[in-house]
């Protein structure tokens, strides 16, 4: 064993990570920072926060459950309102919904800059790690609603509903959910999430002629209508896919295919939710006759 080994000593509590955990959502992250300054943990230098769902139990780590208390967030909230403003809540709004790896502690470490240190404009301080790191998930994020906003298919059902499936990488529904809101107001639609199995409701029947009606949430779907969708599109919506599929294959021109562009502007990992995608190369009946 070398000196340095020898000589080297530590106390035990450097050594063992303090990990609060906080229910997975937003107000219970609000509810675990409170908890945190509470107690006075914000200085421990392995201090965590997790979510409850993505823990896995160590043998050396010391984690205590911090349940969601709405009044506890909600002065949290205030108080970053006030540090932050609105586009550096909006940054930590945005990076807790990109569900990441250790995006709780991320966000945590840049809020505790914020509140040591009031006067800077701290989302403009790229030279801090936390700080860097949460800018670009933020980025990657928009990326995805985005796209999100530019590549959900509605497939019209049997029961007048316009229905989308999407599988984004974060969780970006709550962010598109607005965007859709404002521009269909005059349809019923939903858009449901299969990685995170909830969804968004838009009930025509609700709205006013000055107001569009609230969203409403959905939690379960039958798992028939997930594995084949088609199984409830209505007549008319065969029709439109099929038209649409036509046009599709009819515009586009072979000599001027370019497939790593076109990955490039859409990902591939949504072709399975565009009707335009489903067009088989041998689909002759949907060819111009010329």
């Amino acid at each position: 064993m070398s000196t340095l080994a020898l000589k080297a000593s530590y106390p035990v509590g450097q050594l063992t990570p303090s990990i609060v955990l906080y229910e997975p959502s937003f107000e219970g992250w609000l509810s675990a920072v409170f908890y945190v300054y509470e107690h006075k943990m914000q200085h421990e230098p392995t201090l965590q926060l997790s979510a409850q769902d993505d823990y896995v139990p160590s043998l050396i780590a010391q984690a205590v459950n911090v349940d969601t208390d709405e009044d506890n967030a909600e002065r949290v909230l205030v108080r970053l309102n006030k540090l932050l403003g609105r586009s550096g809540m909006r940054n930590i709004l945005w990076g807790f919904l990109s569900e990441k790896k250790d995006i709780g502690t991320t966000l945590f470490h840049v809020v505790k800059y914020a509140i040591d240190y009031p006067n800077r404009q701290i989302m403009q301080d790229l030279g801090r790690l936390e700080v860097l790191e949460l800018v670009q998930t933020v980025k990657s994020v928009a990326r995805e609603r985005h796209r999100m906003e530019a590549f959900v298919r509605f497939e019209h059902t049997t029961d007048d509903i316009y229905f989308a499936r999407v599988a984004p990488d974060f969780n970006v529904l709550p962010l598109i959910g607005e965007h859709f809101r404002q521009r269909y107001q005059d349809q019923h639609w939903a858009i449901y999430d299969l990685n995170r199995g909830y969804g968004i409701y838009y009930d025509k029947s609700h709205s006013t002629p000055s107001r569009p009606a609230e969203l409403q949430t959905i939690t379960h779907l039958d798992d028939a209508v997930i594995r084949n969708p088609a199984s409830i599109h209505s007549d008319d919506e065969q029709r439109y896919q099929k038209f649409w599929q036509g046009y599709f294959t009819n515009v586009n021109i072979k000599e001027r295919k370019n497939a790593r562009l076109h990955k490039q502007y859409l990902p591939q990992r949504y072709w399975k939710y565009l009707s335009e995608k489903q067009v088989l190369p041998s689909a002759e009946h949907l060819q111009k006759r010329r």
